[in-house]
C-alpha cells in the first residue's frame, strides 16, 4: 500500500507491508499534534527521537547482569538494547511488518530500568511500596511522556500511539475487558497516561511490539551465556548438559574438532540466536496462516500472542533460563554484588527522601511542602534515572563508606 503523498516515490523506507502490519500512514498519531516530516515516517521519527534522548545515552552505564565497570566487554543496557533492536528488525522484516516500529519499541523498552539492573528495581519497588511501588515498564512510559524535556511545546518525546502501545504492552495485555489487572494492579503512571491517550490495555499489541518482546528474550538468552562464560561463572561443560546449547555444542564439536573454547563460545552464541530467530519466524508464520488477519486490529483482537517460539523451542528456552537463574543470576559472586548494590539504592532513597535538598536543585524544586507521595515519586524518578557510576558517586558523596561492587 502506498504511503502518504509526500513520501511516495522518494525511497524513504516505504516498502510493501502485509495487511497485518502497522502502517505509518495510518498511525493513530501523537498526544500533541505535530506536522508530519517530509522525509521520515512517524515510526522513523520515533526511532530517531529515542536514539537522541538523554535516557538512551544513560543506558551506556547501566548494568545488564554484571556491574558496568567490571569490564568493557560485558553487556550494558545500551548494548543489549541495540542487540534486541537488530533481532527485532530481522523478525519484523521476515513477517512483512514495519521494521522501524519494531526497532523503536526495542530501543525504548529498557528506559525505565534503575541502576544495578533488577536489583535496583526490587529495592526501589520496596521503598516505594507505600506510594504504589515501582515498575520499570511504567517508568519507561514516564520517561518518554514526562521526564525527557527536550521540546519547547511539550514534556517527553511525544512518541506515536503505536510506539507507546508497544512499550507498555509488548509482553501482552495489562487488563481484562473489565479493566482488572491481569498481573496485579496496573501501575498508576500507565493508568494516568491511558486516561489521556487510550492505549487499550486489554488488547494485545501489534506484531511489531511482539517482535521486540521475543527479541528481548532471544538476546538475553544468548548474551547472558556469553557474559557468563567470559566471567568464568559458567562453563561450556556445564552448558553441554542443557538441551539447546548442548545440541549446538555437539554440532560445533563435530564440525570443528579441537576448536578453542573462545571460538566455540562464539559459535554457540551465533548458532543459538539463528536457531531461535528461525523458529520464531516459522511459528509466527504458521500462526498468521491460521488466523489470516486482515488488519492490525485483527492482531490486537487475536486473543493470544502470535510471535512466539514453537512448543519444542519454548521448552528448551525455559530450560536454558532455569539454568541461567540457578548458575549465573544466583551465583554466589553475583548475589554478593547484588546485595551491596541493593544497599546503595536503599540508602540513597532514604537520604533523598529525608532531605530533598541533597538532590540537585532542578529535582528538589517545590518539594519543601509537597506531600509524601509526590516527594517519594520525585526521588524515585531521580534515582531510577541514575547510571551505576553516578549512583556510586552520589553514595560516596553522602556516606562515609560506599561498598565495592566487584
Amino acid at each position: 500500500m502506498a504511503g502518504p503523498a509526500h513520501l511516495q516515490g522518494i525511497g524513504f523506507g516505504y516498502r510493501p507491508r502485509a495487511a497485518h502490519a502497522c502502517d505509518p500512514a495510518r498511525s493513530r498519531g501523537r498526544l500533541h499534534a505535530e506536522p508530519e516530516s517530509p522525509t521520515r515516517t512517524p515510526f522513523q521519527r520515533d526511532r530517531d527521537r529515542i536514539i537522541h534522548s538523554t535516557a538512551f545515552r544513560r543506558l551506556k552505564h547501566k548494568t545488564q547482569v554484571f556491574i558496568a565497570h567490571e569490564g568493557d566487554h560485558y553487556r550494558t543496557r545500551l548494548t543489549h538494547s541495540i542487540e534486541v533492536a537488530q533481532i527485532a528488525r530481522a523478525l519484523a522484516r521476515a513477517l512483512c511488518c514495519d521494521e522501524d516500529l519494531a526497532e523503536a519499541v526495542a530501543l525504548v523498552h529498557d528506559f525505565g530500568h534503575t541502576p544495578f539492573g533488577h536489583t535496583g528495581e526490587e529495592a526501589l519497588n520496596e521503598k516505594m511500596a507505600p506510594w504504589g511501588g515501582f515498575d520499570h515498564n511504567a517508568q519507561s512510559l514516564r520517561v518518554v511522556t514526562r521526564l525527557e524535556r527536550r521540546y519547547a511545546e511539550f514534556d517527553g518525546l511525544n512518541l506515536t500511539w503505536e510506539t507507546l502501545e508497544g512499550l507498555v504492552k509488548h509482553n501482552g495485555p495489562l487488563t481484562d475487558a473489565a479493566g482488572n489487572g491481569l498481573k496485579g494492579p496496573v501501575p498508576r503512571a500507565i493508568l494516568d497516561y491511558a486516561a489521556r491517550h487510550d492505549l487499550e490495555l486489554s488488547r494485545f499489541a501489534s506484531l511489531e511490539a511482539q517482535c521486540a518482546a521475543i527479541a528481548d528474550d532471544i538476546a538475553y538468552d544468548a548474551h547472558d551465556v556469553d557474559d557468563g562464560l567470559r566471567a568464568g561463572l559458567i562453563t561450556l561443560d556445564m552448558l553441554a548438559e542443557v538441551a539447546l546449547p548442548g545440541r549446538i555444542l555437539r554440532a560445533v564439536a563435530e564440525r570443528y574438532p579441537g576448536l578453542d573454547p573462545v571460538r566455540t563460545g562464539h559459535e554457540l552464541m551465533r548458532r543459538q540466536i539463528t536457531l531461535m530467530v528461525e523458529d520464531v519466524i516459522d511459528t509466527a508464520r504458521a500462526n498468521l496462516d491460521a488466523l489470516r488477519p486482515r488488519s492490525v486490529e485483527d492482531v490486537r483482537d487475536a486473543g493470544r500472542t502470535l510471535v512466539t517460539f514453537s512448543a519444542a523451542m519454548a521448552a528448551e528456552e525455559k530450560a536454558l533460563k532455569d539454568f541461567l537463574y540457578a548458575n549465573l543470576y544466583r551465583h554466589p559472586e553475583v548475589v554478593a554484588v547484588r546485595r551491596r548494590a541493593d544497599r546503595v539504592v536503599r540508602e540513597l532513597f532514604d537520604a533523598y527522601f529525608a532531605d530533598p535538598r541533597r538532590m540537585p536543585e532542578s529535582w528538589r524544586a517545590g518539594l519543601d511542602r509537597a506531600e509524601e507521595r509526590i516527594r517519594a515519586r520525585r526521588v524515585a524518578d531521580f534515582l531510577a534515572g541514575m547510571t551505576d557510576t553516578y549512583a556510586l558517586k552520589e553514595h560516596a558523596r553522602l556516606f562515609d563508606r560506599t561498598p565495592e561492587l566487584r
